[in-house]
């Protein structure tokens, strides 16, 4: 098989196994298991390889925890790896026991206990705390009786046993990331309107981190301010490896299992704790990284149309992400509170790319105001529309806003990449070439007819500062072309024969007629 096809292999055989393990439990509600176990076995094997130096010929796992060697590398290993796991913790050891193991499901929460206390007190202890909160051993979720639970616990231990990610390198490495996103991405797909809230499908994730990376040979860091699970985030690394992302990764959730899942998501893609910085909170109420400002590249995906409390409280008006707008985002309708969030953060040679509900783009009111002083003060550089049905849980045709402190005239880009999509199941993709046809007009600029046009700043204000896509861009007329003279020639010939055959009709019951008289 080519590499391609054993990564589709592994990832139906890790799928089917979070199926059959998960037995009556709900998909959803079983996914930490199945991504935890995942996770566990990653960090595991990572911190083998950085312990034994990738020398195959230490057996770490046989080691006694107490052999004085490994007390001497304990400092060592926390301050670069961020965590320490001794042999009896490993995940192959407790794999290798787990069907036997009458305390398994407690022994769990003790290896997950102490390997997050590992990092108490070093510059990791935030980035280690709280990663296998969702993991439960004790949920009823995994059965009623202890045995029932380590029953299930050693099957999904066994299941993920099993997968042969082939020994631990760079590719080894990717096909944990892969599996992982493999498994979110079904997850999120099975789970309706809560699946499509925290993951942003790949192709998709992947044209936002073109669009808010193009032309930059190197960035200070990214930054996405409703992170969700990670994925745009590392869609950026995966894009951009050649590039130099100086300080790294930043992201803040509101849902604390979807911030577990983004801070593992960080470490099975090799992102170390020193170089990701994921924080748990409302980014509208309670922001973070205000210190890190400003950022080279911002990609996001917020909640749509999500209520925020908005003009309820009086002190939003002067915040600095804010004020400059001289008006608050509906309290029913957040969307521009996190563009303008966005804004803020956004260094002078920097994008933004944010995925955005159509609605905001021409509706009237404090939304109005807001896309003014956008245009106004030359901050939005594009705005594509995409196909409907390309997320999960919702069939909204959303678009993606552009934003740039840096644009070279004063002119607006829309394009249509409505019609650009294939036909999967139940939903809709971009296709790589579909995002290269995006891209390629991005960058060159040009009016393609039915596709790109550019509006200058006047036309914009013109039209009440209206951002649809649809006003700008023509639709092409799929209908067909009908030539009247060769129509009305054709009709006139029909009519013809009609007259033509009732005459012979005619004819006919005349003769009949005339032979039944003579009878």
């Amino acid at each position: 098989m080519t590499s391609n096809e054993q990564r589709a292999a592994l990832q139906r055989k890790i799928w089917d196994i979070a199926n059959n393990v998960r037995g009556a439990v709900d998909g959803w509600d079983f996914k930490q298991y199945v991504l935890g176990t995942l996770f566990y076995r990653f960090i595991s094997e990572n911190f083998i390889d950085y312990i034994t130096g990738g020398d195959a010929s230490v057996a770490y796992a046989a080691m006694a925890d107490d052999d004085e060697n490994i007390e001497a590398a304990k400092d060592d290993a926390i301050k670069t790896k961020g965590y320490f796991i001794y042999p009896s913790q490993l995940f192959a050891n407790v794999a290798a026991s787990a069907n036997t193991n009458e305390s398994l499901n407690t022994d769990l929460a003790n290896i997950f206990k102490a390997i997050e206390a590992s990092a108490n007190g070093y510059p990791s202890e935030l980035d280690i705390k709280g990663l296998f909160a969702d993991f439960d051993t004790t949920s009823n979720r995994l059965g009623n009786t202890v045995k029932d639970k380590n029953s299930r616990l050693a099957a999904v231990l066994k299941g993920v046993a099993e997968l042969d990610f082939g020994g631990f390198d760079a590719s080894h490495i990717d096909l944990f990331g892969d599996a992982y996103e493999y498994l979110i991405s079904n997850y999120a797909a099975n789970a309706g309107k809560s699946g499509g809230e925290f993951f942003t499908p790949q192709q998709v994730s992947k044209l936002i981190a073109q669009l808010a990376m193009h032309g930059q040979t190197s960035i200070n860091k990214i930054y996405d301010p409703a992170c969700g699970s990670g994925s745009l985030l590392l869609q950026a690394k995966k894009q951009f490896d050649a590039h130099l992302i100086e300080d790294g990764f930043f992201g803040q959730e509101i849902n604390h299992t979807t911030y577990n899942l983004a801070r593992m998501n960080m470490f099975l893609h090799n992102v170390n704790y020193d170089k990701f910085n994921i924080q748990l909170g409302n980014t509208l109420e309670e922001p973070h990284f205000a210190d890190e400002r400003p950022f080279d590249a911002i990609v996001s995906n917020p909640p749509y149309s999500v209520k925020w409390i908005g003009s309820d409280d009086p002190t939003l008006i002067n915040d600095e992400r804010f004020a400059p707008a001289g008006v608050l985002a509906p309290k029913s309708k957040a969307d521009f509170a996190f563009v303008l969030h966005a804004l803020n953060y956004l260094s002078a040679k920097g994008r933004a790319a944010i995925v955005c509900f159509p609605g905001i783009f021409y509706r009237g009111g404090a939304e109005q105001k807001i896309r003014q002083y956008l245009v106004d003060n030359n901050y939005v550089e594009s705005v594509i529309s995409l196909a409907p049905n390309l997320f999960f849980g919702t069939s909204i045709a959303v678009n993606i806003l552009v934003l740039a402190k840096n644009k070279k005239d004063t002119t607006t880009q829309f394009i249509d990449g409505s019609g650009l999509f294939k036909k999967e199941a139940n939903n809709n993709v971009l296709l790589d070439s579909h995002i290269e046809q995006i891209m390629a007009v991005f960058d060159s600029k040009a009016n393609v007819d039915h596709f790109a046009r550019s509006i200058s700043l006047e036309q914009v204000a013109a039209s009440d500062y209206n951002l649809s896509v649809g006003s700008y861009v023509e639709g092409k007329d799929t209908r067909e072309v009908v030539d009247i003279a060769k129509l009305n020639a054709k009709l006139k010939n029909t009519v013809a024969k009609i007259d033509q055959l009732r005459k012979d009709i005619d004819a006919i019951v005349a003769e009949i007629e005339g032979e039944d008289f003579e009878a």
